[in-house]
């Protein structure tokens, strides 16, 4: 950087705001290791079997750069949790949006279907979205954060339907909440079953005829 003559500037105040914005970059390229390393491990062994020195070492990092990012090891694990949760979201819209279906009612079924998937298909979401997530951060917490990505979604989607007069007018949070909530336990029910295949097909048909009710006969 040139500081030309008779600038009103100050190259103090210049250094300490790029070493500021250096050491910014820094913290966050550290807190990205370790919410990747702890991503790994707790989808591979579990939240229970993974120390915070396996962590440590698989993030190339200290002990104190992990207690600097995190509090604890539950913390990491929520930061993890809300990393699978918004790209499992984030797939889902892409899902909608690839085939573009004109028919809200059928969006929303598209939308359901794409996250029974998730749910039925990938061993990472069903360990830490659905089987550790509610045992380590509580069921209030952990519905608070699935519902932080996904209610804009599903609120969106009824939203439509209602406009295009496919749904009955009728007030749009009580619904995405109970349709989340069918959606939460439709997962969990997968994360769960013997055989994924036969509950993948017979859930998939009992949130399809929900979904399918809400239209006007």
């Amino acid at each position: 950087m040139v500081i030309y003559e008779g600038d009103d500037i100050n190259i103090h105040t210049v250094c300490m705001k790029d070493n500021r914005r250096t050491q910014a970059e820094r913290s966050a390229a550290t807190r990205d290791a370790l919410v990747a390393a702890g991503r790994a491990l707790f989808a591979a062994r579990g939240y229970a079997e993974v120390g915070t020195e396996a962590i440590v070492q698989a993030a190339g990092v200290t002990r104190g750069a992990l207690y600097h990012q995190f509090a604890d090891k539950t913390e990491l694990f929520a930061a993890v949790f809300e990393t699978v949760e918004a790209e499992v979201i984030a797939r889902i819209g892409v899902a909608i949006a690839a085939q573009a279906p004109a028919d809200p009612i059928e969006a929303m079924r598209l939308g359901a279907g794409a996250w029974l998937d998730a749910a039925c298909a990938e061993p990472e979401v069903q360990r830490i979205a659905l089987l550790d997530a509610p045992a380590v951060l509580g069921w209030a917490r952990w519905r608070e954060i699935g519902s932080r990505y996904g209610m804009g979604l599903v609120q969106g989607l009824l939203s439509q339907a209602i406009a295009a007069g496919q749904v009955p007018p009728q007030p749009v949070g009580p619904l995405a909440h109970v349709l989340l909530g069918a959606l939460r336990e439709s997962a969990l029910y997968l994360a769960d079953a013997a055989d994924p295949a036969t509950a993948r097909r017979e859930i998939g048909a009992v949130i399809d005829g929900m979904i399918a009710a809400l239209a006007r006969p």
